[in-house]
């Protein structure tokens, strides 16, 4: 069973930008735990978390990984998260796993783009928030500038836990010690802050502070200060440099006294609902309730297979458990239970509310699914997380005929283990497209198909998914007629066009009387139709918004067959479209572009001279701006190098579909050539 009880578990993610020192800071808790003998190096490629091939290849974190340590009679559960904007999607799934994110900040770099979004990203999910600000013994840094920014940028509730001491080789405690000296402001003032930020959330206690003057005790502030906390009340700020190891065991002590325990965090919006919303409960983190977990991570491991990575909300999971998977109607027995020590997986014997474990070779979990015991509670699920949308798009193809297959599956592994991650198969295109956060992203992918998967691709530009439509009523007419010995081919169809209200897609109706067309032909007709219109007239796109109304033909008694009125059918409606005034029609997307405020209006202007409308500028707090608007796919579909240029990395944005709109006449003239030139080649 257990060692550890839900009220002696604390979890925790270690979210913020790169190169923050997350990674070094991970090894450096396990070491002081005594978990490991020696501290790794990232640059060396020996760390816990770091073990993956390209993460050693590239020197930073792609995934997030889990360890565990225990410390002074509690048992701390640490994700460790990339800090690359491009890898966020590992950093914000990782949030559904803890009660507290510790946003770790560089000291000598200040507050980066991921600094900002995970700040926002945990607050919104409701998480106690801590601060930590490392390399404080790097040259040129301006601490106190620094925790003024904050201050500046994330809130009044951001107060110094503890401050720099000797020069940076140390730091005080400015919670339970009153008075003290440090490197900057003063140890009694930021305990005075302190206690009177805590003590604002419980009026008894407030009371008797300040009207009878008496100090409190640990024991006094433990629940308001786990009030505070989860309240967004207070976010303490922790000073610490991972190469010296100034102030990590004190930043230990902070989690072991501190941090709260899986029955002290708010409790994650769990709903149950068959529909996408529903009525919202949270779970009890009591061991002797029936199970409920989450799965916010899953693995493809090359040796291991499959694994889903979770959280316990309620229950006690054995290796005897049967289990359901969120709506399943049939149960699994998990057999082995697992804890994760980054590439590792430790056999367990039981998992309580708090405990994050792992279950292997279950095919059926993905991410996000809900795991229970309980037959009548199906259709639970847990809030979705707000993910990015991911923007950067390439094209791939196999380079060896027969892979295809393969390839699919291949994209579904990567896909499965990461929520940032799209895989589209085009059907007008043709095409089969990643999609992700950027390109660092792509690269890595591609470099994990060739390494781990022995799947080599090539790659391009997405093709832009153009429509073709017409802007008038018109008609067309086919007699097809052939005769090549013995039964021949013969179907005549007159038929009329008129265009529709864009979006309204394609519309076919029979006008046919007297039987001049057979009634068994009409549908070869149709099928004619729609083979003109889902190859393209003018440029090889499809046409939509369009109602063909067929009205009149002839038929052969002997030669009529299927084929001569579906050939008749498609060259009919080419006909009257090429007398329609036929346009191209290209997709306008709606984006959002957040960035900081000083680079607004090089941003809008730029947006302009890619046919954007500004539709309006919202400040979103922080010092940021998020401009909308509307815009041409084409125009932007290679835009996040362009944005992380003009913003020097600070920018991101999101786009999504809003509707067609008919392209520069040039634009038409181009592709219409393009489509002739390849069709004559052919």
């Amino acid at each position: 069973m257990p060692r550890y009880s839900t009220e002696n578990i604390h979890t925790v993610a270690l979210v913020g930008h790169g190169g923050a020192g997350k990674t070094t800071l991970t090894e450096a808790l396990l070491w002081k735990a005594g978990v490991i003998g020696a501290m790794g190096s990232v640059e060396k490629g020996t760390t816990v978390c770091d073990f993956d091939p390209l993460e050693k290849q590239h020197g930073h974190s792609l995934y997030s990984a889990v360890v565990n340590f225990p410390y002074k009679g509690i048992h701390v559960h640490l994700i460790d998260t990339p800090g690359m904007p491009d890898f966020a999607g590992q950093s914000i799934a990782a949030l559904a796993g803890v009660e507290t994110a510790i946003i770790v900040i560089n000291a000598q770099n200040g507050i980066e783009l991921n600094t900002v979004r995970m700040m926002r990203w945990a607050g919104k999910r409701g998480l106690d928030r801590m601060i930590v600000i490392n390399k404080i013994d790097a040259d040129n840094v301006d601490l106190p500038g620094l925790l003024t920014r904050i201050q500046e940028m994330f809130g009044k509730e951001c107060l110094p836990i503890n401050l720099p001491a000797h020069g940076g080789k140390d730091v005080v405690d400015c919670f339970f010690n009153p008075d003290g000296d440090s490197d900057f402001s003063s140890v009694k003032a930021a305990h005075s802050a302190l206690i009177d930020q805590v003590v604002e959330v419980d009026e008894a206690l407030m009371a008797i502070y300040l009207e009878q003057g008496e100090e409190l005790s640990p024991e006094q502030l433990h629940a308001p200060f786990e009030k505070a906390l989860r309240e967004g009340h207070l976010v303490p700020v922790c000073f610490m440099s991972t190469k010296t190891m100034a102030g990590v065991e004190q930043f230990m002590d902070i989690l072991a006294k501190l941090a709260p325990n899986a029955t002290e965090g708010n409790p994650p919006p769990f709903v149950k609902s068959e529909g996408t919303e529903g009525e919202e409960f949270h779970a009890e983190p009591d061991a002797k309730k029936h199970v409920l977990a989450h799965v916010f991570k899953v693995i493809m491991d090359p040796y291991v297979g499959k694994v889903a990575v979770f959280r316990m909300h309620q229950g006690t999971m054995t290796k005897d458990s049967q289990l359901y998977i969120g709506d399943g109607k049939r149960a699994f027995k998990v057999g082995h239970i697992y804890q994760l020590q980054g590439k590792d997986y430790v056999e367990t014997d039981a998992l309580v509310p708090g405990d994050i474990g792992a279950v292997a070779k279950i095919d059926e979990i993905d991410f996000n699914a809900v795991l229970h015991d309980s037959h009548d509670e199906d259709h639970i699920r847990l809030r979705s997380l707000d993910f990015p949308t991911p923007m950067h798009s390439i094209a791939v193809e196999t380079k060896k005929k027969g892979d295809e297959q393969r390839l699919f599956e291949v994209l579904h592994k990567l896909e499965v283990e990461d929520p940032c991650l799209w895989i589209e198969r085009h059907p007008t295109t043709h095409e089969t497209v990643i999609r992700g956060l950027g390109d660092l992203h792509m690269r890595t992918k591609l470099e994990k198909m060739v390494q781990q998967y022995k799947m080599d691709v090539s790659t391009k530009p997405p093709k832009i998914p153009y429509r073709e439509t017409i802007t008038r009523r018109a008609e067309g007419h086919c007699r097809h007629k052939k005769q090549t010995g013995g039964a021949g081919q013969f179907g005549e169809v007159f038929l009329k066009i008129e265009p529709l209200a864009r979006g309204s897609g394609f519309v076919f109706a029979s006008e046919v009387k007297g039987g001049v067309i057979p009634t068994v032909f009409i549908p070869a007709v149709e099928k004619g139709v729609k083979q003109a219109l889902d190859t393209g007239v003018i440029s090889g796109y499809p046409v939509e918004d369009i109602k063909v109304i067929v009205y009149d033909g002839k038929a052969h008694d002997v030669d009529s067959k299927e084929i001569a009125f579906v050939t008749a059918g498609r060259k009919a409606v080419i006909d009257a479209i090429l007398k329609a005034g036929p346009i191209m029609l290209e997709p306008i997307v709606n984006v959002e572009i957040t960035a900081p405020d000083r680079f607004v209006g090089d941003l809008t202007a730029d947006l302009s001279g890619k046919r954007g409308h500004i539709t309006g500028t919202d400040s979103t707090g922080g010092g940021l701006m998020a401009i909308s608007g509307q815009v041409p796919l084409s125009e932007v579909s290679e835009y996040q190098s362009r944005l992380r240029s003009m913003t020097g990395g600070q920018g991101s944005y999101t786009i999504e579909f809003s509707h067609y709109a008919p392209v520069p006449a040039p634009t038409q003239q181009l592709l219409a050539s393009q489509f002739k030139l390849a069709r004559e080649e052919d």
